[in-house]
C-alpha cells in the first residue's frame, strides 16, 4: 500500500483530480487530496496576502496531520510550484514525484520568472479591480466565482520563489505528464527538461485538465510510481 498526496492547481480545487483518488483507493492505496488556502473548498479563506509559502505550509501540515511517513507526491499546473517546495522540505520522505502538465521551477524561481508576456499581462491587468486577486485565465471581466469550484487566485503566490534545500534531488522516481491537446501551452519546455534529465515521461492528447479527461493514464502513472 502506498500513500498519495495530490496537489491541485490555481483557481480550482481538489475536485480537479476527478476519478483519480477513487481509482487509487480502489487499488488499496491511501490518498490525501491536499487543500490550499483560498482555493477550492477553502475559497472562503481567500485574501490578497496568501503566499506560495502559505500553500506549501498547508500541504506539509496536512501530511503531518494525516500521520504520513512516506508518500508519492503529485501536482497539477500551478501545483508544480507547490510540490517543488514541498519536495525541498520533505524530500527524504518522498518515494516519487509527478508533475501533471505542471510548472517545474528551479530553486528560487517564481512562477512569474518562468512564464511570459501573456501571463504577466493577465496577472497584472485582471487584478486592478481586486488588488492582489487574479481571475482565471481566459475568463471575461464579468467572471463570477463558483463556490468551492473555481474562484480568484492570490497574486503573491505567483511572485515568490520556490524553495530548494537539495533534498528534492534525492527523490528516487520522477515523472512528467504533458497534455498535447491544446495551444498555446507553457508546459512543453518543462516536459523537455524532464525528458533531458531522464525522468519517466508520458503524453496525453487532452486539454490541460489531464486528471479529469484522462483518469486512466493519470492513475496508471501514479500506480507505476508506487510499484
Amino acid at each position: 500500500m502506498a500513500n498519495f498526496v495530490l496537489v491541485h492547481g490555481a483557481w480550482g480545487g481538489g475536485h480537479t483530480y476527478g476519478e483519480v483518488p477513487a481509482r487509487l483507493e480502489a487499488e488499496g492505496h491511501d490518498v490525501l487530496v491536499a487543500t490550499l488556502p483560498g482555493l477550492g473548498s477553502r475559497q472562503g479563506e481567500l485574501h490578497p496576502g496568501i503566499t506560495l509559502t502559505d500553500h506549501v505550509d498547508a500541504v506539509c501540515e496536512q501530511v503531518a496531520a494525516a500521520g504520513i511517513d512516506r508518500f508519492i507526491l503529485a501536482g497539477h499546473s500551478y501545483g508544480g510550484m507547490v510540490i517543488t517546495s514541498v519536495a525541498s522540505r520533505l524530500g527524504k520522505s518522498i518515494d516519487a514525484i509527478l508533475y501533471i502538465d505542471a510548472f517545474m521551477p528551479a530553486g528560487g524561481q517564481s512562477l512569474w520568472d518562468i512564464t511570459g508576456e501573456f501571463e504577466h499581462n493577465w496577472y497584472i491587468d485582471t487584478q486592478k479591480d481586486r488588488p492582489g486577486l487574479i481571475r482565471p485565465l481566459g475568463t471575461p471581466p464579468e467572471f463570477e466565482p463558483v463556490p468551492g469550484i473555481v474562484g480568484y487566485h492570490p497574486l503573491l503566490t505567483l511572485l515568490e520563489g520556490a524553495e530548494s534545500s537539495g533534498d528534492e534531488a534525492g527523490i528516487p522516481k520522477k515523472a512528467y505528464i504533458l497534455a498535447t491537446g491544446y495551444e498555446p501551452s507553457p508546459f512543453p519546455r518543462f516536459a523537455a527538461i524532464a525528458k533531458a534529465e531522464g525522468w519517466e515521461y508520458h503524453e496525453t492528447g487532452t486539454d490541460h485538465f489531464v486528471m479529469e479527461n484522462d483518469p486512466e493514464l493519470t492513475t496508471q502513472v501514479l500506480l507505476g510510481l508506487a510499484g
